[in-house]
This record gives structure tokens, C-alpha cells and sequence, in this order.
């Protein structure tokens, strides 16, 4: 997530400056005037860290290339010279895109860095090696951010959170709390493990919904075309020559003739709801609780990601809880990771409540929440009472992990079957109505 330095100036007078994370710069400036004003200060500039280009040489040296974040060429400017460079040009880089890397290179930098520790290797010499040795790019330059962050003793959270955009937001989330427990190994490994179950199942839903939902657009497409351009040509030749037409050649060809005839009209009318859902669903947070809320409730594909949501809250809780105290913050975190807004809110909103306030116990207060399955409230209860709570949570992850990976297979090979039904249908309500057309008797003279 990008950085923003900004400055201010205090009721006294005396120039202030701090920095803060922010996706954009519109959202950078609206935090920065929040904390403006509950300061009693004046906002007077807001910078963005950028990457400057520079050339540079040292004496008679032969001149180099490099490059360095900052949030002003001054600073670039300054560091150089403080290292007795003799500066050629500073300039901002133009396009500083920072594409995310690929899955499994972020799962070998998870797992690597959990071997290691297992081997009690320093974690600053971890880091420093990874970022020698990853082949990408960004995350390689992301790893060196972590490690120079980390060494100037800034907070586990602060340095992960802000590259949220880069690690994925689990991944930061299990990395910020990993650098302050003592079991950075573990956590480390089942973070790898998490996205190594994640990327599988992604590709799993993908081959399960993206095709088929290609196969029924290109289906709906041969259709329109058939019925729009082609059906037309031979039935309006009998129109011309006043032969009745047989039914469903007679209802085709009207659907054609109003198909054609609205077709300005027609396809706005059908994008423009589609398109105004996504916007309302995807970009607004009462969009997303309602699309959570809804999905988790529908047969079949709502129940897997239901079920895969408890599997992420069961695996993060397995690996941050401690078995001491009330552990709320292993709570709010898991329900953060499980990445479905609506089961978040609840566990914050009722279940953490409950716990804080009234006292009831962890079952019982995730229970009201309404959002586990009776068999995860059951298990997690057996485990409470027998005092394997932590245990408990991670047979729990992995019997959801075998169940939505098996039944993921069962829906992938029915979704295929009944697109094979589907297209057999239409298939032959075309071949019914070409049929038709083809038998058409014509009873006109002048025909004959």
C-alpha cells in the first residue's frame, strides 16, 4: 500500500510531519486531515513515496544507474551527496508499477522462511537472503522494504500491513502477527500451507464457474445470431409470398423482428443492471455485507464457501492461539482472514461482544453469531470442554479443507453435465424449428 508524508503546522507554529498507508491519494488526504484535526493542526502538504531514477559517480568512477523511494527528489538528492556522490540526475520514475507477484512465489518465501526458522536461523538473515535470492522482482524489493523496516524497530503490523497489495492481505495478516509470537515457524508454515489450499481452490471454482458461464455466453450468442440474421432470410421469403406459417417458425420469426428492432435498446438494458450490481456489491461496503450474507445461503457453491470460510477461521485460530486467556485478538484476526464480510461483523459485533462484556464463553458466543455450520459449533464445543480448544481447530480446518475439496468435484462434474443438457436442448429446438421451415408445403400459385 503506498505511503504519504504529510506536514503540518501546530497551534504553536512548529512545523510537523508523519506518515501514514493509504490505497490512494484521495483517501491519504482525508486521513491526513482527520489526524490534522484531532491534533489542533494545519495541513500544509501531502507527498507520495515515489521511485526515483538517478545517476550518479564518485570521483573519477565510472558513472551507474540506480534507483531509491523517497518522497521528494531533495531527499534523493541529499542521501547522495552525503555518501560524497557526484550527482548527473534525479528524475521520477514515470511508471512505477508494482505488478503482484505470483502465488507460489509467495508460498516459497512462507515456507523457506518456516525451514529456516525450524533451524534457528537469525530471521534478519532469513529475510536478507530471500531478498538476494527471489527471482521477482517485487516481492524481492518488498522482502528488503520488510527487513530495513524491521531493523529500524517500526511495529510487526505497520511493516506488513502496508504491503497488503503485494503479500495479499492474509498473508500480511499471519506475516504481522508472526514477527511478534513465539511460534514464527508454525505460523509461517500454515500460512504457506493456507495459500497452497487457496490457489487450488481457486482454480477449482474457476474451472467450475468461468467456463461454462464462457460455453452458455458463446451458446447465447450462436442462438442470437441464428435467430437475428440467419432464420430470417428463409422464413421471410415465404412471409413475401403469403405462405402460413407453421407455429414455432411463426413465433421465432417474431422474436427475430423484435429482436432486430430493439437492439439499440435492448443490449444497454441488459448490461446496464448487471453492471450497476457489480459496482453496488463489489465497491460498497453494505454491498459486500449483503452479497456475504446471501452467498454463504445458496445451495451448492454458497455452502463450499461457507464451509471454506470456517476452514481459514479454524486454520489462523490453530495457529495464533496461545491457550491462555480470553485471546480476543486471535479472534478478531481470524475472523478478519476468513474473507467474507458478513461472518466478520457478526464475530466482531456479537461474538467478541459477548465475550468482553458479559463473560460467556467462546462456543457459546460464536454460536449467537450464526454464521457456523452445527457440526464446527459441536466439534469446537468437544474441544472447549475437553481442553484441546486449539487441536480441535485444526481437525476441524482440515476436515472442511477434504470435504469442500471432494464435493468442489462432484459440482465441477455436474456443472459440466448439465451444460452438456443445456446445449442439447437448444440444439434441438433449433434443429425443430429448421425442421419446420424445411417442410413448409406451399399452397400459392404463383409459388408453383
Amino acid at each position: 500500500m503506498p505511503e504519504f508524508r504529510y506536514q503540518a503546522t501546530s497551534l504553536t507554529g512548529n512545523p510537523v510531519q508523519g506518515v501514514l498507508t493509504a490505497p490512494n491519494a484521495r483517501e491519504a488526504q482525508r486521513n491526513a486531515e482527520e489526524v490534522c484535526r484531532q491534533r489542533r493542526m494545519r495541513l500544509t502538504a501531502l507527498q507520495k513515496r515515489s521511485t526515483f531514477i538517478y545517476k550518479a559517480r564518485r570521483g573519477n568512477e565510472k558513472v551507474f544507474r540506480g534507483e531509491q523511494k523517497a518522497f521528494s527528489k531533495e531527499e534523493v538528492e541529499n542521501a547522495l551527496r552525503k555518501l560524497n556522490y557526484q550527482i548527473l540526475s534525479v528524475q521520477k520514475k514515470l511508471f512505477d508499477i508494482k505488478l503482484k507477484p505470483p502465488t507460489k512465489d509467495i508460498v516459497l518465501f512462507a515456507r523457506i522462511s518456516a525451514d529456516l526458522l525450524r533451524e534457528r536461523l537469525p530471521y534478519d538473515e532469513i529475510l536478507q537472503l530471500l531478498a538476494n535470492d527471489t527471482e521477482n522482482k517485487t516481492l524481492a524489493d518488498t522482502i528488503r522494504e520488510i527487513h530495513q523496516d524491521l531493523k529500524d524497530g517500526k511495529d510487526g503490523r505497520a511493516v506488513f500491513g502496508k504491503h497488503a497489495d503485494v503479500l495479499g492481505k492474509f498473508t500480511t495478516y499471519m506475516l504481522s502477527v508472526a514477527s511478534t509470537s513465539g511460534n514464527m515457524a508454525e505460523v509461517y508454515e500454515s500460512t504457506a500451507k493456507f495459500l497452497e489450499r487457496d490457489e487450488e481452490f481457486k482454480k477449482s471454482l474457476k474451472s467450475a464457474m468461468i467456463m461454462p458461464a464462457v460455453i452458455v455466453l458463446a451458446l447465447l450468442g450462436a442462438v442470437a445470431y441464428y435467430v437475428g440474421y440467419i432464420f430470417p432470410a428463409t422464413a421471410s421469403m415465404f412471409v413475401k409470398f403469403g405462405v402460413e406459417l407453421p407455429p414455432m417458425t411463426k413465433a421465432t420469426l417474431q422474436l427475430s423482428d423484435f429482436l432486430r428492432g430493439n437492439a439499440l435498446w435492448l443490449f444497454p438494458a441488459c448490461i446496464a443492471p448487471i453492471v450497476v450490481l457489480v459496482l453496488f456489491f463489489v465497491r460498497t461496503v453494505k454491498g459486500r455485507l449483503l452479497m456475504d450474507r446471501f452467498i454463504i445461503r445458496i445451495p451448492v457453491i454458497g455452502s463450499l464457501l461457507h464451509k471454506t470460510s470456517i476452514e481459514i477461521f479454524a486454520r489462523v485460530f490453530y495457529a495464533l492461539y496461545s491457550g491462555s486467556g480470553e485471546n480476543i485478538n486471535v479472534i478478531r484476526i481470524a475472523a478478519e482472514a476468513c474473507r467474507n464480510s458478513y461472518m466478520e461483523r457478526q464475530i466482531k459485533e456479537v461474538t467478541i461482544p459477548m465475550m468482553v462484556k458479559e463473560g460467556k464463553g467462546f462456543v457459546e458466543s460464536l454460536e449467537k453469531a450464526d454464521v457456523f455450520t452445527q457440526n464446527a459449533i459441536s466439534r469446537l464445543r468437544s474441544g472447549a470442554e475437553s481442553g484441546a480448544l486449539r487441536s480441535t481447530a485444526l481437525q476441524l480446518a482440515n476436515y472442511y479443507e477434504r470435504e469442500t475439496t471432494y464435493k468442489l468435484k462432484n459440482v465441477v462434474e455436474l456443472i459440466n453435465i448439465l451444460i452438456s443438457l443445456l446445449i442439447m436442448v437448444v440444439m434441438t429446438a433449433l434443429t425443430l424449428v429448421s425442421s419446420e421451415t424445411a417442410v413448409i408445403s406451399p399452397k400459392s400459385p404463383t409459388m408453383r
